[in-house]
């Protein structure tokens, strides 16, 4: 059973599954893998590769679209079984996070947080994932910013984590910024 602390701070699947979002009408899921709480929490992420044709070079949380017949909770574990060989039996659900709609992309991406063992090895999947970048809170904290990035030819100031040179941003950084807020870590 996850630690109180962290279950009370979350949203219950069925809770977050019922939040209404602007924008997201491809339902996804990401998997955010936490591992070290509550003494020393990190979280697990994915460095897309540079070449693919969607999100390329991005950092996200292991996550994807929604198979048909399958509950949300699935894809995000069925994701992160695929991308960095994260077996679903090592994973403990603790709870979720509201969806985050994206604008360019129209996803209601589903944010589940699951605790795994510190100290795992992944094994990135060579189509889809050029690394696996594990980070520490107290490090993803200090790396916060609000930065003007230009995406698509369009300015935009948002909110950033620089992780040893990774930037985090976009819907991965608005659920992690909502992660650490409820967490009582905001980096704001």
């Amino acid at each position: 059973m996850p630690d109180p602390r962290l279950t009370e701070a979350l949203l219950s699947p069925d809770e977050a599954e019922g939040i209404e979002v602007r924008g997201g009408r491809t339902e996804a899921a990401v998997l955010v893998p936490m591992h070290g709480w509550p003494e020393a929490p990190g979280l697990v992420f994915t460095e897309r590769r540079h070449d693919l044709r969607r999100h390329a070079g991005e950092i996200s949380f292991p996550g994807g679209r929604r198979d048909e017949g399958e509950v949300l909770l699935e894809t995000a574990l069925r994701e992160a079984e695929e991308e960095i060989g994260l077996p679903r039996d090592h994973v403990e659900l603790a709870g979720a996070l509201p969806p985050i709609g994206t604008f360019v992309t129209s996803y209601k991406v589903h944010p589940f947080v699951g605790l795994i063992e510190p100290g795992l090895s992944f094994s990135p999947n060579p189509e889809e994932v050029e690394s696996v970048i594990v980070a520490s809170l107290d490090d993803l904290v200090e790396g916060f910013g609000m930065r003007r990035l230009v995406r698509r030819g369009v300015p935009i100031k948002t909110e950033t984590f620089d992780v040893d040179g990774a930037l985090i941003w976009g819907a991965t950084a608005r659920i992690l910024c909502d992660l650490l807020e409820r967490l009582g870590r905001s980096p704001r």
